[in-house]
């Protein structure tokens, strides 16, 4: 019995310290593996944003040109953070940059996209966040590369930096480039 006292509380610490050194050696969220890479994007039309915009849907993502989906919302911070770095992906030869507002109003991400600029060639509503559950988003913001033929190359879960724009997105831009 004596000895059972000093094993349990031996148990219960190797126990946790297994759970707390697995959590740390996971990868983090945003080099979780996606679905989608490597296969064709969701089939989906999502309405413009409003009159000033259009919606996208399946002929602009197998256009034959290489297309970056960015999903942002007006109440995400790092989303703000990353609008400035947004136009480098617009400006690119032979690539178009579409917007999916994820889980927000009309109102709300019209006044964002007035406050950041507004890069994106095309902007959809995802107001109710179906079509992101189709996306396999879980978060904001996200971002996907896309070939001419509507295949995901790439997706990227988290706020973009100029590093992973260099490192990153240019790389799967340029390789969707030669899949197209």
């Amino acid at each position: 019995m004596k000895r059972l006292i000093f094993i349990v509380p031996i148990a219960l610490f190797a126990a946790l310290a297994y759970v707390l050194f697995d959590s740390l050696i996971s990868p983090p969220p945003q080099e979780l593996p996606s679905v989608l890479v490597d296969k064709p994007a969701p089939r989906l039309a999502l309405p413009p944003l409003d009159a000033q915009t259009q919606g996208f849907g399946p002929a602009q993502l197998t256009a034959g040109h290489v297309t970056v989906v960015n999903v942002f919302a007006s109440w995400c911070v790092p989303c703000r953070a990353e609008a400035a770095l947004l136009p480098t992906l617009a400006h690119l030869q032979g690539v178009t940059l579409l917007g999916m507002v994820y889980k927000d109003t009309p109102g709300n991400a019209r006044q964002f996209l007035n406050e950041v600029g507004n890069p994106f060639a095309r902007v959809g509503l995802d107001e109710s966040g179906q079509a992101g559950i189709e996306w396999g988003v879980y978060g904001v913001p996200e971002t996907f590369v896309i070939d001419g033929k509507g295949i995901v190359r790439l997706r990227h879960a988290g706020p973009l930096t100029q590093g992973i724009i260099e490192n990153d997105i240019l790389p799967a831009i340029a390789k969707a480039r030669t899949t197209s």
